[in-house]
């Protein structure tokens, strides 16, 4: 009676797939994978994945509230220079008048009865303030004999002429100002108009026939 060959069971086939391992990996280091494999938690996992983006959020608003500190103070900063700014160009205009002012001071100290002489002192504080106002580039406004103009004229009343064009400046109650070309004060005038039908007759046509 022959014997009959021992086949492998599929247990023991299960067994060897388990046991044969990566021949470049060693012992050790696959038992370790496998450990971590089974140590590794689905929950523990989302946990530590949401605490992360929890930080990375805490870390970005932590940012955003430094910058917005930052973006104040340097709002306040300016605002405060803008200010102390304004505060030097008004002591530095006041200093260029003050001369001027003496100026007039002196003149009216002045208990001679030299009329020439007055005009003279007033003709220096006229130059001496027109020059102040040449140097902070503040400048007259050209009127009278020019087209009226709403942006830099500002007309008071209209008057008929027959000697000027229609919208032409004949006369001016205030002169006007610029600084730094942009207007300071418009100039405030009388524009010309044209004469109406009635004003346009003749003398002899207005009078009624004679006897």
């Amino acid at each position: 009676m022959s014997k009959k060959k021992k086949e492998p069971s599929v247990a023991n086939e299960a067994v060897e797939d388990v046991v044969e391992v990566d021949p470049a990996i060693s012992t050790d280091e696959s038992e370790i994978i496998e450990e971590e494999l089974t140590d590794i938690d689905p929950i523990e996992a989302l946990a530590k994945e949401l605490q992360e983006t929890k930080d990375e959020l805490a870390e970005q608003k932590d940012k955003f509230v430094r910058l917005q500190a930052e973006t104040d103070n340097f709002r306040k900063r300016l605002s405060r220079e803008k200010d102390e700014f304004s505060q030097y160009a008004n002591e530095r205009l006041f200093k260029a008048l003050i001369p001027i002012f003496d100026n007039f001071e002196r003149a009216l100290e002045d208990t001679s009865n030299d009329t020439k002489s007055l005009k003279e002192g007033l003709d220096m504080i006229l130059k001496q303030f027109s020059s102040f106002l040449e140097k902070e580039r503040v400048e007259p406004i050209k009127a009278i004999g020019e087209k009226f103009d709403p942006a830099i004229h500002e007309a008071l009343t209209s008057e008929e002429s027959e000697e000027h064009a229609e919208n032409i400046i004949i006369s001016q109650f205030v002169k006007g100002y610029t600084i730094n070309n942009r207007v300071l004060r418009p100039a405030q005038v009388v524009i010309s108009k044209k004469p109406s039908i009635e004003s346009e007759k003749k003398p002899d046509e207005e009078e009624g026939p004679t006897d």
